[in-house]
């Protein structure tokens, strides 16, 4: 689980992709503060596992899934990205919950100054928009932002220089993709409230979860 506050930028080494996965390195310093061995690591808003620690570097293995879902695959040596560890239970909750595990990719449209702040305009598609409300939560590449203005189809939010400065937002520009996360809370809400009609269509269903279970059970 984590926050959304990235802790700092990390620098891609290098992406070695083989047929069905690939090692992932990336060059940081804050994080190895008390990084260990199988910790997670959120890049660019998608937990991975730390495979490999040595000095200031650390590996993570990527599976065709996580290429699949997310823009990780259009990293190269070079790229910027952001990190943030685990949330610590003693820590404090700047952001919101975020479980690192992208919903879909959307693409970044338009880049506006507004005084001191700067506006992002990102398409989605239309199951990240079903979830999306104002002043709701969404994770941007890993980053806990309030969606500030909606369109049927694209999400506005604005940051402060702060933000643009601690995260790779200050590296971009129209047309890159940008990882999505809806709050987990609406989608578990939706789950809910559709689940009758979900058990009835899923002809594959195995699950002895009813409605009725769940209203007995508190929920």
């Amino acid at each position: 689980m984590f926050t959304g506050i990235v802790e700092e930028l990390g620098t891609v080494i290098s992406l070695k992709r083989g047929s069905k996965a690939a090692v992932l390195t990336i060059k940081a310093n804050v994080i190895f503060e008390d990084l260990k061995l199988g910790d997670s690591v959120a890049v660019n808003g998608v937990c991975l596992t730390a495979t490999h620690i040595s000095g200031n570097t650390f590996q993570a293995d990527v599976m065709n899934e996580t290429f699949n879902r997310s823009s990780l695959g259009s990293l190269k040596k070079g790229s910027v990205v952001n990190l943030e560890r685990a949330m610590a239970a003693n820590g404090r909750f700047g952001g919101h919950m975020v479980a690192g595990h992208v919903d879909d990719t959307g693409e970044l449209v338009s880049v506006k100054q507004d005084d001191n702040a700067v506006w992002f305009t990102i398409k989605a598609p239309e199951n990240i928009m079903k979830y999306c409300i104002e002043k709701g939560s969404i994770a941007l590449d890993g980053i806990s932002l309030t969606i500030a203005k909606l369109s049927d189809d694209t999400i506005s939010v604005s940051m402060i220089p702060h933000t643009i400065k601690n995260t790779n937002f200050g590296y971009k520009k129209p047309g890159d993709k940008i990882n999505l996360e809806n709050d987990m809370v609406g989608k578990y809400i939706d789950k809910l409230l559709h689940f009758d009609q979900q058990e009835t269509n899923d002809k594959h269903t195995n699950s002895t979860l009813t409605m009725e279970m769940l209203r007995n059970a508190g929920f």
